[in-house]
């Protein structure tokens, strides 16, 4: 049922971009709603207040069999946008026509959409002072649409999600099974909330994990499709929907199998999601590098990231290749 959904919202409209923003605008919109009602309905100031003393306590991580340092990775990438999600980005601000990206053609639904054949690469601007000014202002939007939707977005849904478990699990003593969080609290809010506060939460979950879910397969149809379609002659034989269309049957079949085989087999578990954001460190610590290795050697001289960040990146860099070279010694060695 949910990839039935999904392919009825990248398969329906003629761009798949619109109806993926409007989806998950509505799936974050359920999300935060739903949370701020299950806050004011439940929490306390005695729970905030010890929320903020719990933000500002720096103390250490036990690492044991249960949570080892491959989760601890996984959880740190999985904090923000995160992983491919970065990649992704980039796609998006294309679709949206925004700056450069209204030069290239907007990613079409092959099923709707016939076209011969798509601009696969960029477009380097002339270096003039008009031009880098325009950079400039194009630069400063996707700087506040990163702050306000992913860093302040992402930030107040997290400490929601925290400030619930932490008013409804942990004075009923319950550190729920992975798996399980969702469930659990939705069975706790029924007798504070009633079926209503059951059903709720129940929804803020299923909203959380579809829109992440669809976000994956259509994230990670364009990075392939277009990895294929610009850097192999035989990927050029086939226009960028084609190969997009083909890679996110493919998603949608992998992840129906696999779901399947976790239900057969009686995993309930989480584990392949923190397998899932272990693979997108691993992938961190190759792109994040390369990122500012082609900005600072590609781009026009007005485009180049200035000097504070490439501080940044190169401790970005640091933290991502020594996690993965950590975690990979002690999946060996461990």
């Amino acid at each position: 049922m949910t990839f039935g959904l999904i392919a009825l919202i990248l398969f329906g409209p003629k761009q798949m971009y619109k109806a993926v923003e409007r989806a998950i605008g509505i799936m974050v919109l359920v999300i935060t709603i739903g949370l701020i009602y299950v806050a004011f309905s439940v929490g306390t100031w005695d729970a905030i207040k010890e929320m903020g003393r719990g933000l500002v306590n720096f103390g250490h991580i036990e690492l044991d069999d249960q949570f080892t340092f491959a989760r601890f990775f996984g959880a740190v990438v999985f904090a923000g946008i995160g992983g491919a999600g970065n990649l992704w980005y980039a796609f998006y601000l294309r679709d949206k026509n925004i700056g450069m990206g209204g030069r290239i053609p907007v990613l079409a639904n092959p099923l709707r959409v016939h076209k011969t054949a798509e601009v696969q690469s960029g477009y380097r601007y002339i270096e003039s002072p008009e031009n880098a000014s325009r950079f400039r202002r194009w630069m400063r939007y996707v700087i506040q649409d990163q702050v306000i939707f992913f860093w302040l977005g992402n930030t107040f849904t997290m400490f929601l999600f925290m400030f619930g478990a932490l008013t409804v699990l942990r004075p009923a003593g319950i550190v729920p099974e992975e798996g399980q969080i969702v469930w659990d609290m939705s069975v706790i809010l029924e007798t504070s909330l009633g079926t209503f506060g059951r059903y709720v939460f129940l929804l803020i979950g299923m909203a959380a994990l579809f829109s992440s879910q669809l976000g994956a397969v259509d994230g990670g149809a364009r990075t392939w499709s277009y990895l294929l379609g610009s850097m192999f002659k035989f990927g050029q034989k086939r226009t960028q929907s084609q190969w997009y269309l083909t890679f996110a049957i493919m998603f949608m079949v992998a992840g129906t199998a696999s779901t399947a085989f976790f239900e057969l087999t009686g995993v309930s578990a989480l584990g392949f999601i923190f397998n899932s954001a272990l693979l997108g460190g691993f992938a961190m610590a190759i792109y994040v590098p390369l990122t500012l290795y082609v900005n600072l050697t590609k781009l026009p001289k007005s485009a180049r990231p200035k000097p504070l960040n490439v501080v940044m990146m190169l401790i970005a860099s640091a933290v991502y290749v020594s996690f993965t070279l950590f975690t990979i010694w002690g999946l060996i060695f461990g």
